[in-house]
């Protein structure tokens, strides 16, 4: 329990009658008490001398209780603040408590009223103490701890990668020259500092706090990329793990720091260049299917059959090539953060209707049959309509591409609450359970004796599950070897 003779309490009252009341019945308790008339008064001495307890009376002219209250929480939020106030202003307590005061006494009161508000806010200010002890014996411990292993900390202050170290408030303990340098800081040790204070990085002291409520037996941490800047010019992969004691009790947290900024660039210089060839490629290569069009067509001249099967295989192999483009510059755009342009209302169903129709010819040279099941009063979606036809297109298309001759594609849309769903089945070749993980991946294809002959960048899907989940909606996928495939897109109406 804190010593009475400790306690500073301060009574700012208009009213003499309150002010000389409490005093009496204050300081026959042995606090020291000291008393002001006004508002501005009660400043004055709180610039003066350091009080713990503040009696504040809401109602008086000049400046307001209220405001007293208020530049009392901006200079010393460590002040206990407990409002005295007449019953027929118990509202304005209740803004007070909201405002930070720690209790109210209303008019008119009885000593033991005042005691026993006065002896909770002396417990808490017991509790603070005890509870600033133990957190200094904890800062101290692990100082002690880093002192003591010196050859560890010349290791950490050479090494490449930031290291930070907090203890269980998430005050800084323990920090090297890579991570200031990597956060663009001041020099000056930030020991005592919280990671806000130092860092004003809202992401790092987020991740920092959930570190320090994790489960201490989950042995688990967290793994998040953090851009400094505005513009971001650098950037950063930020590991957070719980520090822990024998008995599982977190007592501080450590986040290593990779500076990634070079990845960046060079995975830019890479979407530059993918962004630039495709653009390049795409329009030649519709000019040479222009042309082979007029030869297969006949406009040109007759041409043999051979011809014609020969000609027939190169434009597919062109139409490859150009949806390849359409698809990477696609992916140009989602690397860009550039991928829902427009948002209106759609309707799925007519999406579905014309990627039928537009796909009908290549699904008949095959014999494949199409079989549509859809809610006759199917919702709209307030969506991206150019990203969903390419949702819708490069399933059927897939679908098609990988079944087998005289096949089968059925879809499907339905109501589903707040959701549509979009179902995409086929009776083709199927995935293998070791390829399911990553059908979504960039670049990933199916390899096998069945797809050998299948044209394909690798490029649908990702660009499809990036669409999906830009949209915040899901897709999943359900294969077997030789019994087909089947996708599941669930996407939020969002109107």
């Amino acid at each position: 329990m804190t010593n009475r003779d400790e306690i500073h309490i301060l009574v700012v009252d208009d009213e003499q009658v309150i002010r000389e009341g409490s005093q009496r019945i204050l300081t026959k308790e042995g606090w020291n008490v000291t008393l002001a008339e006004r508002g501005d008064r009660g400043l004055e001495l709180m610039d003066k001398q350091q009080f713990h307890i503040l009696l504040l009376d809401l109602m008086m002219p000049g400046i307001s209780g209220m405001d007293v209250l208020k530049k009392v929480r901006e200079s010393r939020p460590e002040l206990i603040v407990i409002v005295v106030t007449g019953y027929a202003t118990i509202e304005n307590a209740v803004e007070a408590m909201k405002n930070g005061a720690y209790d109210f006494i209303p008019k008119p009161f009885t000593p033991d009223q005042v005691r026993i508000v006065v002896r909770r806010a002396i417990e808490k200010i017991s509790l603070q103490r005890e509870a600033q002890r133990l957190r200094g014996e904890q800062e101290r411990s692990l100082r002690d701890i880093a002192n003591e292993k010196s050859k560890t900390l010349t290791i950490m202050n050479h090494m490449a990668d930031g290291v930070l170290v907090t203890d269980e408030q998430g005050s800084i303990v323990l920090n090297n020259p890579a991570v200031t340098h990597m956060l663009g800081l001041e020099e000056k040790s930030p020991l005592g500092k919280s990671i806000s204070q130092w860092t004003h990085n809202e992401v790092l002291s987020n991740m920092v706090a959930a570190v320090l409520k994790m489960d201490p037996s989950s042995n688990h941490g967290i793994s998040q990329e953090c851009a400094l800047g505005d513009p971001p010019k650098t950037f950063l992969m930020a590991h957070a793990a719980p520090v822990c004691t024998g008995q599982q009790e977190i007592i501080g947290s450590v986040t290593i720091f990779n500076d990634i900024t070079w990845l960046k660039e060079l995975d830019q210089m890479k979407s530059d260049f993918v962004n630039m060839v495709s653009h390049e490629l795409r329009s030649p290569l519709s000019a040479v299917r222009q042309k082979l069009s007029l030869i297969t067509e006949g406009i040109t001249g007759e041409i043999t059959d051979e011809q014609s099967r020969i000609l027939t295989r190169v434009q597919s192999r062109i139409d490859g090539l150009i949806g390849m483009t359409r698809n990477l510059l696609d992916l140009s755009r989602i690397e860009a953060g550039r991928l829902i342009q427009q948002k209106e209302k759609v309707c799925v169903s007519e999406l579905i209707d014309e990627a039928l129709e537009s796909l009908a010819h290549e699904a008949d040279k095959r014999g494949i049959t199409f079989d549509a099941t859809i809610d006759s009063q199917l919702y709209p979606l307030y969506a991206d309509r150019q990203n969903l036809e390419t949702v819708v297109i490069n399933l059927l298309s897939n679908a098609i591409k990988y079944n087998r001759d005289q096949g089968a594609v059925s879809v499907s849309a339905h109501n589903r609450g707040e959701f549509i769903e979009l179902n995409v089945r086929d009776t083709g070749v199927g995935i293998a359970q070791k390829d399911l993980p990553h059908i979504f991946d960039k670049f990933f294809r199916i390899r096998s004796e069945s797809t050998r002959d299948v044209i394909g960048s690798g490029i649908g899907l990702p660009l499809v599950k990036a669409v999906v989940e830009a949209h915040l909606g899901t897709i999943s996928v359900d294969s077997s070897p030789g019994k087909g495939t089947a996708f599941t897109v669930l996407l939020p109406r969002g109107m």
